[in-house]
């Protein structure tokens, strides 16, 4: 089965769908813990703290884990569109797959979202694509998150750390809730 890989005209004719994504009222489409070798699972619900991160995701497993770096956080019909199918989409690497507005205007550093019980803060550790996620998705995929023009969307996503520990459920309302 070949890879699903589109080419940048093929990413700029459907990159409309992530401009309807919400701004202040997402919803939490998937959860994804990262296992060791490079294994998934997608629980329904997990528990998210200020030093656990995501419970069961391997960032806790780290000799020093980056508070920065705690959880990360993608625009899953982004994500939809480049992986190709439903199964693809945890390869990214990303624990929350969300409909919601990520560009830095919509969600600077410092912004809070409630998600569940729990509340997370937008970080400003850069996330970036790797060579996982070009072998994966396509260098014009990785080429398109990282580009000048479409970097401010945060297509490859963003990183947010716990601020109050809380059960996450997948269908989950995400609200925007302080602006800084």
């Amino acid at each position: 089965m070949a890879l699903h890989r589109l080419s940048t005209s093929e990413i700029e004719k459907k990159i409309d769908r992530i401009a309807q994504s919400p701004r202040d009222l997402g919803t939490l489409e998937c959860i994804v813990l990262r296992l060791p070798n490079e294994k998934r699972e997608t629980p329904q619900e997990a528990v998210v703290s200020p030093d656990g991160g995501l419970h069961g995701d391997r960032w806790r497993m780290a000799k020093s884990p980056n508070q920065r770096g705690q959880i990360s956080m993608m625009n899953a019909s982004f994500l939809r569109t480049i992986a190709g199918d439903e199964d693809r989409m945890t390869l990214a690497g990303d624990n929350l797959l969300v409909d919601l507005d990520l560009n830095k205007d919509n969600l600077p550093t410092g912004a809070r979202l409630r998600i569940g019980s729990s509340v997370v803060e937008v970080t400003d550790l850069p996330h970036t694509g790797c060579s996982k996620f070009e072998r994966r998705y396509g260098i014009d995929a990785l080429n398109f998150t990282s580009s000048h023009t479409h970097k401010f969307q945060r297509l490859r996503g963003l990183f947010v750390r716990t601020i109050k520990p809380g059960l996450i459920r997948v269908g989950d309302t995400i609200i925007k809730i302080q602006q800084t």
